[in-house]
């Protein structure tokens, strides 16, 4: 039995209930007999996830039943309570994970293969999240305009030299959010605030779009450099009608000389009454381990966390670069006051 839900941008609460509902009743019902499955909610891309899916079942016999949505899982599973189907939540960044977390919806995992394979800085202390993917945020520069090592740092982007010359999505998208917090558990809110402002302050255009929209901008000549994922230069460069801005553009990762370069990333955590534990536990290792890993990086484009499971020839062909070690907990305790500071300081006005 499988089940997949896709639901692109908002939807009408009616066809939710009414998907949610097809989705419950195809479950097993107390006392049959219940084949081996584990039910994922998603904020994941289908496309991305399915690949994965299928080669866990192929290995291990379990049914993968998959509800995916950009919006609202952590909400709706809070409402199901002890009734949730779900086992395993994906999520997109750490924004997602912390949000789940403090939603009191997941529950610690105790996996020695996790614990052993992602990093500690790269998961949560308690064990109730676990990283997937990195991806770093890079700054995106303009081949013609940029010279080699004028950009260095983060905080260099808020110097005058740049002043009219840098694009941004949103400063209250997730990715934007969790650079600054990072910043401030770096150099304090005060320093943090400043630099915001000053990055402001270069601004070529008003906040908007999401990262693509950012490297057409440098690609069209409305500003030199901007900030933004490494995995979307990748989606562009597969793409014949986005190849020429995304091969117009560099790609730097910042800070090489210190701390390296800021990461975000996707990651899973267990459902609190997750109904078919053991299978969901089998699922997030299988998630962590190299075969999966692997598929991640050549699918996405994503940095695994795994040591063991190679790059991409693409990931692999814009070098080795230092990742900043700043446990990702850290980071989603100052997320809160970044966003409050991204509205203080008028970002997106």
């Amino acid at each position: 039995m499988s089940y997949t839900g896709r639901f692109k941008g908002e939807v009408n609460s009616f066809r939710i209930l009414k998907l949610f509902t097809f989705f419950i009743a195809a479950l097993p019902v107390a006392g049959a007999a219940m084949a081996a499955e584990v039910n994922v909610y998603s904020y994941r891309q289908p496309a991305l996830m399915q690949p994965l899916f299928d080669k866990f079942t192929a290995g291990t016999g379990i049914e993968v039943n998959s509800l995916f949505a950009e919006k609202g899982l952590a909400e709706r599973i809070k409402a199901e309570g002890v009734n949730s189907p779900a086992d395993v939540i994906l999520a997109s960044d750490i924004a997602r994970l912390s949000e789940a977390v403090e939603a009191g919806i997941t529950q610690k995992v105790d996996s020695q293969t996790l614990t052993t394979v992602i990093p500690a800085s790269l998961r949560d202390p308690a064990n109730h999240w676990f990283a997937l993917t990195q991806r770093a945020r890079v700054v995106y520069a303009s081949r013609e305009r940029v010279k080699p090592g004028e950009v260095t740092t983060y905080e260099a982007l808020a110097e005058p030299q740049w002043k009219g010359r840098i694009c941004s999505r949103s400063g209250a998208s997730d990715y934007n959010v969790a650079l600054l917090a990072a910043q401030i558990a770096h150099h304090g809110e005060a320093r943090a605030t400043q630099w915001l402002k000053g990055l402001r302050a270069n601004l070529a255009r008003k906040p908007q779009g999401d990262d693509r929209a950012q490297i057409r901008a440098v690609a069209q000549g409305e500003c030199d450099i901007a900030l933004g994922n490494s995995y979307y230069m990748a989606v562009m460069l597969a793409d014949p009608a986005q190849r020429s801005a995304a091969e117009a553009v560099n790609i730097l990762f910042p800070n090489q000389q210190d701390r390296g370069a800021h990461i975000n990333v996707s990651g899973m955590a267990m459902a609190k009454y997750a109904p078919n534990r053991d299978a969901a536990i089998k699922l997030m290792e299988f998630l962590s381990g190299k075969e999966a890993q692997q598929l991640y990086a050549e699918i996405n484009n994503e940095y695994p966390v795994s040591p063991d499971a190679p790059w991409s020839a693409l990931m692999q062909s814009w070098g080795k670069f230092k990742a900043d070690a700043l446990p990702l907990a850290d980071i989603a305790r100052h997320r809160v006051r970044a966003l409050e500071i991204v509205y203080e300081t008028g970002f997106d006005q």
